[in-house]
Formats: structure tokens, sequence, C-alpha cells
């Protein structure tokens, strides 16, 4: 029986993860061991298969960024999924208070790098502003979407421990919708905003150079990657040349590690990396 997905519509996905029992702590527990002992890939789809509905109730309060609610169970499903792999039954801990960290930070992700064509929330404070801001204007009753008052912003700042400039500017980005190119100029419809940009492309000459030269810096770069061993290869990948960088904390509890060994194997990879690259592109 495998995992429902959405190759129909997500009407029929409710309906379909509605077969998988909710689980006793026992039943839950017996899973995750032959899981990770026994790698039985029925335990492991019956135990993702038991919490789907949670992803579902976490993706959909996450709604009301704009986004398709499939997309969402979809990354909180990824979350779920890694929870799966590194969770131990023998802590005693229910899997869904473990696994509710993991769904919501995947999903979070993904809200943070698709909810605006201008890229939102890259620290921890912008993305405390990103997920509570509006709810706490409400609270303090100001609904103003484009203005927020000194008083508020005080409370916001102390409760969410941020500083109040930041509170300021993301108000402002929060108000400003994303417009398409393909909206028209004026009432007459016959230019759009995609006609009043200046192109600036390059000659079909400097075009072709600069491929040829972005290919050999791939090609130096695979090379060096190739002399790195496998765990500083993964670690400087996935620090610094990944979308979705990895923290220092990700890594070093991955690799039961501690953070400052995580970040000097990043650092002598990269040196490596670098080194590499250079006596290549010399010769």
């Amino acid at each position: 029986m495998a995992l429902p997905t959405f190759d129909t519509s997500l009407s029929t996905y409710l309906r379909e993860i509605q077969r998988y029992p909710l689980l006793s702590l026992e039943a839950e527990q017996d899973l995750a061991r032959r899981w990770r002992d026994k790698n039985d890939p029925a335990a492991f789809e019956q135990l993702i298969g038991s919490h789907l509905r949670l992803v579902v109730k976490l993706a959909k309060k996450a709604g009301g960024y704009g986004l398709q609610m499939a997309d969402l169970i979809a990354e909180g499903n990824i979350g779920l999924i890694d929870a799966a792999r590194k969770f131990d039954p023998d802590h005693g801990n229910r899997f869904s208070t473990y696994a509710i960290w993991w769904i919501r930070a995947a999903i979070q992700r993904y809200v943070l790098g698709n909810s605006s064509v201008v890229r939102l929330g890259t620290t921890a404070g912008q993305k405390k502003l990103f997920f509570n801001l509006r709810r706490l204007k409400g609270e303090l009753g100001e609904f103003d979407d484009d203005n927020i008052s000194g008083e508020a912003v005080t409370s916001i700042a102390e409760r969410l421990g941020v500083h109040a400039d930041e509170i300021i500017d993301m108000n402002g980005r929060l108000s400003r919708n994303d417009y398409s190119l393909n909206a028209t100029v004026a009432q007459d419809g016959e230019m759009n905003w995609q006609d009043t940009l200046v192109d600036e492309s390059v000659d079909v000459e400097a075009d072709l150079v600069g491929r040829d030269e972005l290919h050999h810096h791939r090609v130096y770069l695979q090379r060096g990657l190739s002399e790195l061993n496998e765990r500083e290869r993964d670690i400087l990948v996935r620090r610094r040349l990944t979308e979705d960088r990895k923290t220092l904390a990700d890594l070093s509890e991955e690799y039961g590690v501690s953070r400052e060994r995580i970040r000097q194997i990043e650092v002598a990879a990269f040196n490596k990396l670098k080194k590499s690259v250079r006596g290549q592109e010399d010769q």
C-alpha cells in the first residue's frame, strides 16, 4: 500500500490519507524500531502515513501567503520523512512531538522562498516577523496594512526580541504586493510593464564567451570537489553551494560533533577547493 500522491486532486488525497489509523505510543515505537533496526519499508510507510494528517493541519496554518495548499503539504511531507529517518524511539517521546518541528521548518522554508518575488526572512528575527507580524498587529488593534504605530512597534519588538526598524521594514514589505510584468501600464491596454524595460542583453559574441567561461568554472569546481573527502564535500556543499543552506547546528546534530568542528571542516574544505580551482586556472 503506497503513500498517496497528488496525481488526482487535493480532495482525493485528503480522503486517501484517512485510511491510515492513528497509532498508540506502543505501536508507534514498534514501527520506529522496525524501521531503525531492520530497515523495514512497510513500517516506515505506516509511521509516515499515520501522520500525514498532521502535515495537512500544519500546512493549513501556513495558508494565507498566496501559495498552493498542495505545495505546502508536499513540502511538509518532506519534513515528515526527514523526521522519521532521524527519530529515536528509545527516548520515549511521541513521534508527532518530534516531527512537528521538522514539518513546520520545511513548510516555513518553502513559504519564505516562494511567497514573494523578492525573498523575505533571511534572519531569525525576520522569520519571526514574517510569520507573526500580521497576527500581532491584529491583537493590538492595528488594522492598517500600510502603517503601524510606535506603541505597536515597541510592543512587538519586546515580544519577539527584534529591533524596531526590522518591524517597520517588514510591515512595509508585507503591505506591498507582487505585480505581474504582463499588467497593463495604461487603461488603453496597449502597453505592458515589460514593454518599458530596457533590453540590456549582451551581444552574441560576448554571450558565447561568457558561457564558455562559465563552463570552465563549473568543470574546475567539480574537479575541486572531487578532491575532497566525502565528509568535507558534503559539509561544504550544504553550507555554501546550495540555496537551502544548512546551519552549523543542523550538521552538528547530524554528524555528532560540535558546531565549531563543523565550522573548521567547512573552512578547511573551502580553502582546499579554492586552491584547487586557482591551480587549474593557472594551467
